[in-house]
């Protein structure tokens, strides 16, 4: 069974991806972006790393790609479409429904009185957060620190270069 959920996965992330390589408007590349990061969530939690699994649809799924799309329609990039599609609609709640099926049928199972198998060659405790948080805590913390300072670096420099007027030393 595991090896069907896989395979689903990985077909609809490689699709996804091969799909977003060829499509001309950017905001189906988005929307097919994100359809990525779903399904390779849908691996993490095959891999029983739930956290992140649920990081990788906030973080990258919601935000970076929100994020994206302001960008898009911010630069007014002109859409380049052939024409429209009829059958489009359709295709895409089929696949919508194809991509949450394989998630709904694992929660299904785990709630179902049965406990989730371990994964191969999966460490006890492995993406639970516990274990991420003493990880950043503690072997990480300097890199950790480092990041935030540079990105606290690139915000300061970011509203300086946005600013309009300049303001003097001594005014």
């Amino acid at each position: 069974m595991e090896l069907y959920f896989f395979l689903f996965f990985a077909f609809v992330a490689v699709a996804s991806s091969v799909a977003m390589i060829l499509q001309r408007n950017p905001i189906y590349c988005v929307l097919l972006l994100i359809m990525v990061m779903i399904s390779i969530a849908g691996l993490y939690l095959m891999l029983d790393a739930q956290f992140v699994a649920i990081i990788q649809i906030v973080v990258y799924a919601g935000a970076i790609m929100v994020l994206f799309l302001f960008v898009i329609m911010l630069l007014n990039l002109s859409r380049e479409e052939g024409g429209t599609f009829r059958i489009q609609k359709p295709t895409a709640v089929i696949l919508a429904v194809l991509l949450f099926l394989p998630v709904a049928a694992m929660v299904m199972s785990y709630a179902g009185g049965g406990t989730a198998p371990p994964a191969a060659g999966s460490q006890a405790g492995f993406g639970e957060v516990e274990q991420i948080g003493t990880l950043l805590f503690t072997k990480y913390l300097l890199p950790v620190e480092i990041a935030a300072v540079l990105l606290l670096i690139a915000i300061v420099g970011a509203v300086v270069l946005t600013r309009k007027g300049t303001v003097s030393a001594g005014e």
